[in-house]
């Protein structure tokens, strides 16, 4: 089996954007509007003690175990692939959201015929129209993963901040790095079963 997960070193982020910008080529998605991203990069101030540190934290949809997004769709029209990956229909889904807010990490947003009407003046001939209305989210780059290739975001981070792997193949860094506990999901305690995973270093032992 497969069970496709993301890490994400936030030690390493240095909040370039660039995975956004490749995420928004990638999948043709509305970058006149920061609500619209499949992956957002929160740019957050932490205080610790007396010191107040910066720290830029990527976030997108988590692929949960348990989506609460799947269980409240009226249509049938988002699902879990054996793989791990939530993904949806645009052509069955019919924009009523219900699934947006039942996502406790706000990853999905709302498409409709203004993104498309901007979409094509923006992406030009080549823009893949989307059934509206409907929802959209991160799908792990689904059609690149079928040629074999990482998602858009993995591949175009200068900094390796995020690492894409196969949670049930023991040789992937991902899953010797969450075997470790070091890793820690997103709002776990909801039992979600998140499969984006954050760490602020990586073992010494395993890089």
């Amino acid at each position: 089996m497969t069970k496709y997960a993301m890490l994400i070193n936030l030690d390493t982020c240095v909040g370039c954007n660039a995975c956004m910008a490749a995420c928004a080529m990638e999948n043709q998605t509305p970058v006149w509007n920061p609500e619209k991203y499949r992956t957002y990069v929160y740019d957050e101030e932490i205080e610790i003690g007396d010191k107040f540190l910066r720290q830029f934290f990527p976030k997108l949809c988590n692929h949960c175990d348990n989506p609460p997004c799947v269980s409240v769709c009226p249509t049938g029209a988002t699902w879990k692939e054996a793989n791990g990956i939530v993904r949806v229909n645009p052509d069955v889904c019919m924009g009523c959201q219900a699934c947006a807010m039942a996502c406790p990490y706000d990853a999905r947003y709302p498409a409709d015929s203004n993104d498309i009407d901007k979409g094509l003046g923006y992406y030009g001939k080549d823009f893949l129209k989307r059934t509206v209305p409907s929802i959209d989210k991160c799908d792990f780059c689904y059609d690149r993963l079928q040629q074999g290739l990482e998602p858009a975001c993995v591949e175009t981070c200068v900094a390796h901040a995020r690492i894409f792997g196969d949670l049930d193949n023991p040789n992937d860094l991902i899953t010797k790095v969450v075997a470790t506990g070091k890793a820690q999901g997103l709002l776990t305690e909801l039992g979600t079963g998140p499969n984006i995973y954050y760490i602020h270093k990586l073992p010494e032992d395993l890089v």
